[in-house]
Parts: structure tokens; sequence; C-alpha cells
């Protein structure tokens, strides 16, 4: 047989020819143009993307009669020979059936000869990292300090297999996978020469197939010419590749997006009856809202979704009024779902499961417009509050917690035409006070008051506060203390939540306040909130003493006598339990 399959026909003959691995090529022409050769190299990478012909064209440009050329000739008896296979001095061994020990010691022997008729012995070891450790072990020092005329280049799928030993005495390259439009124009250039007629979109089918792999889009362009002839329909390209696979996912996606439960148990009823693998389709599925999920986050960019324009408007139009936190939300679930799909032994009742649950899930809000929701309530029921003070303080001048202490059994007028011209008073704007309300009560009623008020207008900041110590408020300043080291000590004290406080504050007082955190230590006798009053009462009265001791005739007079003299602490002495029992006796 004469005939040669496109893989093998269109495999690269020069650097030139060689698809989406330019930046391995441009380092090889470089080194071959400035006598720079390494001695051992490494390729890895996916399978079929040009490993092991980038190391043939390798072993013809430094062996080219011609040469050494970044551009083989390809017609010297050489380079002919490497193309055909049957050079003696360059060796392609297959690591997977040549992996032990003897093989190792065997290519050891006869490296020490010169080559027969090319510049440099060149062995090329496919799939490296299927060496034992043994034979490893046994190439360190021949890779180490190898015989000048010899070349070792390696390929691999597996690069964490090969020991570190290895790669540290090699250049390293890794291969990039191939994109489908690099794939697709290389299968439009093959079929214009071999005169076959085929769709953009078929072509891009194919390389969809050949999951980025040249070789294999390559093979399955060629299963698809034999299977349809020169003039390929892609009505033929779906039936041979399976395409139903992709429409039966648009079909499910769009009635899970739709929440239609019974649709998506129908679609999956009719692709099991299809042939579908069920793991495999869910794989695909997993796949499709990625690509659903990426469409909605960066728009139609190709490069990101490596899909076929079709499939792109497809996905488009899907998410179009989906948002993307609905999307991340069925994703998550398709996530946490993949390993028990695995290993289960009826995929499709755990297929239809997921679907059913995905199609019952909520639409999920935004965070934005959650935030946006509860910023505009927050507003309304302030001012709703603010108008409610403010017919407070119209009707019944005076403090606003007098109004909790009134019996409930408080005579109110009873003439409407009064009432009525009280509700209309509110209406007027009511003006600022320009002298601070009196806090009426003990501190503990001023702080429970507080925050009531506090409560009302936001639940979340009066939970806060209510772990904090009222210190006192006085000359327009409300000082809370929170225990050194609370969780709500750094939230509170960030300036938009003191903003805001202030504003309540003010509103609650009558009266621009400002708002103080301070950081308070407490002993174990005082970590409630009574005890952190009797502390705050203590310290009240430890200060009342001092001033009355500075202000004490006697002392003023010491201070007069001893000029320049200054006090540098007040203490209280405490009856000792000594003394008390000498004076009961």
């Amino acid at each position: 047989m004469d005939y040669l399959v496109l893989a093998r026909k269109w495999r690269p003959q020069v650097f030139e020819d060689v698809v989406g691995q330019q930046h391995v090529v441009q380092t090889l022409k470089n080194a071959i143009r400035q006598e720079r050769i390494a001695h051992a190299f490494l390729f890895s990478g996916p399978r079929g993307v040009g490993k092991t012909s980038i190391a043939r064209i390798l072993a013809k440009a430094i062996n080219c009669e011609k040469g050494p050329a970044e551009t083989p000739c390809n017609s010297c008896t050489n380079c002919r020979e490497i193309t055909e296979g049957v050079a003696m001095d360059v060796r392609e061994i297959d690591g997977a059936s040549n992996r032990g020990i003897d093989e190792i010691r065997e290519l050891r022997e006869r490296i020490r000869f010169l080559p027969v008729s090319c510049r440099y012995k060149v062995y090329i070891i496919d799939e490296v990292h299927m060496l034992t450790r043994e034979a490893f072990n046994a190439l360190l020092k021949t890779l180490e300090e190898p015989p000048p005329h010899v070349v070792f280049i390696f390929a691999t799928t597996e690069t964490h297999k090969v020991p570190a030993t290895i790669l540290s005495r090699c250049q390293c390259f890794e291969f990039r996978r191939l994109s489908l439009r690099q794939i697709a124009e290389q299968l439009r250039k093959i079929s214009d020469a071999e005169g076959i007629q085929i769709s953009d979109a078929g072509l891009t089918w194919v390389a969809e197939a050949g999951d980025g792999s040249m070789r294999d889009s390559e093979s399955i362009f060629d299963q698809v010419i034999s299977y349809a002839g020169t003039e390929i329909r892609d009505e033929a390209v779906e039936e041979l590749l399976g395409r139903t696979d992709r429409r039966f996912l648009f079909q499910l996606s769009e009635a899970v997006l739709r929440r239609d439960a019974g649709q998506c148990l129908k679609i999956v009823e009719e692709g099991y009856y299809a042939g579908l693998d069920m793991t495999y389709f869910y794989q695909l599925l997993l796949q499709h809202f990625r690509n659903l999920l990426l469409v909605r986050i960066v728009g139609p960019k190709q490069e990101l979704l490596d899909l076929s324009g079709g499939d792109i408007a497809g996905l488009e139009a899907q998410v179009a009024d989906i948002s993307r936190e609905t999307l991340q939300q069925l994703l998550d679930i398709l996530l946490a779902e993949e390993e028990n799909v695995r290993r289960s032994h009826n995929p499709r009742l755990n297929l239809e499961t997921i679907v059913c649950r995905m199609a019952g899930l909520p639409p999920a809000i935004p965070i934005d417009e959650i935030l946006t929701r509860m910023e505009e309530l927050e507003a309304r029921l302030s001012s709703s509050v603010t108008l409610g003070s403010a017919t407070t303080a119209s009707v019944l001048p005076g403090s606003s917690y007098e109004s909790k202490n009134r019996p409930l059994t408080e005579e109110r007028p009873l003439e409407l035409p009064a009432a009525k011209a009280a509700v209309e008073e509110v209406r007027e704007p009511v003006p600022d006070l320009k002298e601070p309300v009196r806090a009426v009560g003990s501190p503990e009623e001023i702080w429970a008051n507080f925050k009531g008020h506090v409560k009302k207008q936001s639940a979340l900041l009066a939970s806060k506060i209510e772990q904090g110590v009222f210190l006192g408020f006085e000359n327009g300043l409300l000082r809370i203390g929170f225990r050194k080291g609370h969780m709500f000590y750094e939230d509170i004290s960030q300036p938009a939540q003191k903003n805001r406080l202030s504003e309540l504050a003010s509103a609650f007082f009558k009266t621009a306040v400002a708002v103080e955190i301070e950081s308070v230590v407490l002993d174990s006798d005082n970590r409630s909130s009574e005890g952190i009053s009797e502390a705050m009462a203590r310290k009240n009265q430890m200060e009342e003493i001092r001033r009355e001791a500075l202000n004490h005739p006697l002392l003023q007079k010491i201070m007069s006598v001893f000029d320049g003299a200054e006090i540098q602490d007040v203490k209280i002495r405490t009856p000792q339990a000594g003394s008390d029992s000498k004076k009961k006796e």
C-alpha cells in the first residue's frame, strides 16, 4: 500500500511547518545558528503537538550535509534517511518497551563509537517517563558527561514522572496544547491541498474532536474523508463524530435555565436511549456550564472559550438574561456532584436528580442589587423614624426618654381638631437645636434607650454596640468602649461605621454628636454589663474624690509653701483588716 495517512503525509519536515510551538522552534533555530547545541533536550507536552516531529527536524538540521542549518535541505542522504527512519546514527527508542536497565546498558556501550555517516549520533527516546528507576540511574553519568558526538532528545507527556536529576541535565522545553483556531487553519490547508470540500463549521468540529492534538485531528479528518468522500456535508460530520451530544447539551442547559424540571428529565431520557454515556455526558455538561459562565463574565472571546462561532452564539443567547451568580451556583452543584456521578453504578439516576435540583434552584440575586435594596430600605426606615421623632418633639415637648416612663393610663386630649392640628404641625421642618439636649436618667437608662433607638434604624449596628460599654456622654462626645481584642472593636472603629453611629446619636440627643470608640481593659469580675456599669460608677466616684482632694484647703496651703511642687497622684487609704480588729477590741 502506497497510501499515507494524513498524519504522516503532513508531518512537519522543517521548523517552519510546525504549528503552535514558535517558542521552541525559535530557540532551537537560534542555538543551531550560534552553534550552541546542547547534548540533551527534554520535550514535554500533550500528545500530538509536535514533540517527536521537532526531534526529527532537529536531528536533520544538525546532521544535514549542507549544515548544521536552521532549515534542513531534505534532499541530502542524511536528511532523507532520517526522514525515512533508516539512518544508522539516528535511533528512535520507545521508552515504554525498552524501559529496563539492560537496554540502557546496551545504549551506553554503543554511544562510545563514532557516527557512521552523520555529524552526531542522535538518540530520541519517546515516553521517557516509562523508564525504570534503575534505567534512569544508569543514564545519569552518561547525561552529565556524554561524548561530544552524541545528542539525546527525550520526549514525554508526564514531566513529573521524570527524576529531577535527569531534568537538571537537560534543556527542557514545554510544548503547548494547540488551539481550535490553529488546528482548524491547518486542516483547511490540508483540505485545499487534497481537494476536499468541507465547511468551516465541519473543520471546527473535527478540530474539537482532536482535543488540542494535531495528530488526532488529522486522523479524525482522514476518517471523515473515508466516510463522506471528497464533498463532506455538515450532517455527515455530525453523524460520524456524534455531534448529537452538543444538541442535547444545549437543550438540557436551556431547560435548566428555564427551570423546567420536567423537560430536563425528558431530555436525559432521550439522550440515554440515543446511546449517550451518562458519565461522559456529565463531563460535557460540566464543561458546557463552565463555558456559559465564561461567556457571561468575559463575553464572546474565542481565545478563552476555544469554540466555534456557532456554539459561542448559542451560549450568548442562553445567558442573555441569566445572572453570573445563578450560573456560578449551578456550576458549583455540578462540581460538587462530579465524584458521585463518576463512582455511581447508575449515573442516569444521579444526572436526573442533579438537573432537577438545578432546575428548582431559585435565581440568585446579585450582591450589588442586595446592597442597593438594603440601602434603600434603610433610607426609608431612617426617614420614617426621623418623622416619628419630629412628631414627638412637636406634640410632646421635652425629652424623648420621658415617654417611656409615663403610665399607660395617661390622659390624652380628646378634641379631634386639636389632634389634627398637631399632626399637621409635624409636617413643618423641625429646626436644628443649637443647644444639646440634656440626657435624662441614669447612665444605664441612657445607654438602653440609645441602643433601642439604634436598633430601630439598623439592627446590625445595634447588635454590634450591644457588645460595647457606655463610657459617657458629655459636651457632644459619646464615648463607647469595647473590651480589648473584641471582634467588633476594629469593625465599629471604621470611619463609615463611626459616621453612621454619629448620625444616629445626633438624632437621638438632638445635637451634633461625635462618637469615640475606646479600648477598655476589664478584670474577670467586670465582664458582664452590670459589672461594667459598676466599674464606671467607681471610676466616676474616684474622679470626684480626686477633685475634692485637689481643692482641699490644707493641700492648697502646702502647695503655696512649696513653690513649684507638683501633685503626682491621689490615692485613697483603705482600712486594713488588722486595724479594724483593733478598733473592735
